[in-house]
């Protein structure tokens, strides 16, 4: 095995799987955990490993000659400190935990908890692990727009969403991956929380607006009462209590800007990604059905 490898969790995800092309790219070994390696389909030059981070035992064997862990707040469940610490003992000395800028919240008020995450757990797992840590406090994804609005979007010119004037900062997954590389091959953000935004904030109406613009289709929002919106969403087998979360913080939260953080132009030396980069570089996501 090779020394100096980083261990990616969550490998096959929105997040994971970029990470471990960008960490290959930078010449870096990975080793990418799956839980089925066979249709893991990782990248030639990955070592792909079986193993459930929710089970590190699972995962002993895969540890040694690990210098860096890249930890999923999601996949890791509530075993976060069993891992690291299995990790420190034969040898890491790094880690970079996934986390959420509302990671301060009531839990009960951070919608991901109710589809698994552990933002919370993995930063402070990370921060008390003896390790060099950095945590990824990551806001809102602008990739939550292929899950809120493609469907819709590829039937049709209409979006019917709740509040279309609630604002989000929305974040390019590819800065967020940067930024986890930087901190997993450097020690640039040892003993940091990076707060990680997009450059802008905006309204769900605008988002949908420039998503339109990208696809070269003029699409409308129409706004539509919480509960009709929790039902279709429920209906495609997103959990009820995620949705009813999420819908609270959107009353919450009303019309209010959401704060801008300036990290990754900071970290990355160049401005953070727009939406509408984001949406341009994604409309084949946006694609209509026929």
């Amino acid at each position: 095995m090779t020394d100096n490898t980083i261990l990616v969790t969550g490998a096959t995800g929105t997040v994971g799987r970029p990470l471990v092309e960008l960490l290959l790219a930078e010449g870096a070994a990975v080793r990418a955990v799956s839980r089925d390696p066979r249709a893991a389909r990782l990248p030639a030059g990955a070592e792909v490993v079986e193993g459930d981070p929710a089970r590190p035992a699972t995962l002993a064997r895969h540890l040694d000659g690990v210098s860096a862990v890249f930890l999923h707040s999601r996949v890791i469940g509530d075993r976060a400190g069993e891992l690291l610490a299995l990790a420190k003992e034969r040898g890491a000395t790094r880690v970079a935990a996934l986390s959420a800028m509302n990671i301060d919240e009531p839990l009960d008020q951070q919608p991901s908890r109710f589809r698994g995450d552990r933002n919370k757990e993995a930063e402070a797992a990370a921060v008390a692990s003896g390790l060099s840590w950095t945590s990824l406090r990551a806001g809102s994804f602008a990739s939550n727009a292929v899950t809120s609005w493609g469907a819709q979007i590829r039937a049709g010119d209409t979006v019917r969403y709740v509040h279309a004037s609630f604002q989000e900062a929305p974040l390019d997954d590819r800065d967020l991956v940067e930024v986890a590389a930087r901190a997993l091959l450097t020690d640039d953000l040892a003993g940091r929380r990076v707060e990680l935004t997009g450059p802008r904030s905006m309204t769900h109406e605008e988002m949908v607006r420039i998503i339109g613009a990208a696809i070269g289709r003029p699409l409308r929002f129409q706004e539509i009462p919480p509960e009709a919106a929790e039902r279709a969403m429920v209906g495609r087998g997103l959990p009820q209590p995620f949705v009813r979360a999420l819908m609270d913080r959107y009353a919450r939260a009303g019309s209010r800007p959401h704060p801008v953080a300036e990290e990754v132009a900071k970290i990355l030396g160049r401005p953070a990604r727009t939406f509408a980069e984001w949406a341009e570089d994604h409309a084949h996501l946006f694609a209509d059905n026929n």
